[in-house]
């Protein structure tokens, strides 16, 4: 699952062209924090709706910047003592036994209902960077 942007190359050399590199990838990693904070808020309100005790949400943490494949990435993974990181992907795509389960496709729904917020959220970070 991931979000594709088209033109995002050509906005990151103009970027580097202007700043610099090390400014440029600095100003990258905050629009990149900014729009997993927006994520992050949709993916938990998804969550909201088949919550038991709580602890899938509480889990919710937003890895630091990193390089994967030669682009900048950060990752959303689930990181706590009860380990809901094992039953994250019973709950999006269901079981043999249970192939509907009440959360079924939350983080799919988040990312689509947060796409245009994550948009606009990256947006401001550049435009105040610059």
């Amino acid at each position: 699952m991931s979000v594709k942007i088209h033109g995002e190359k050509a906005v990151m050399a103009e970027l580097e062209k202007r700043l610099g590199r090390w400014k440029a990838q600095q100003l990258s990693d905050k629009a990149l924090k900014q729009g997993a904070q927006v994520f992050i808020k949709e993916l938990k309100s998804q969550f909201q709706s088949f919550k038991d005790t709580g602890a899938s949400i509480e889990e919710m943490t937003i890895s630091e910047p990193m390089w994967v494949a030669g682009v900048r990435t950060i990752k959303i993974h689930w990181r706590g003592p009860k380990d809901r990181y094992r039953i994250i992907h019973l709950n999006e795509f269901g079981t043999v036994q249970n192939p509907s389960p009440r959360g079924k496709g939350a983080i799919v729904r988040a990312m689509r209902n947060a796409e245009s917020a994550y948009r606009s959220a990256i947006k401001r970070v550049i435009r105040e960077g610059l």
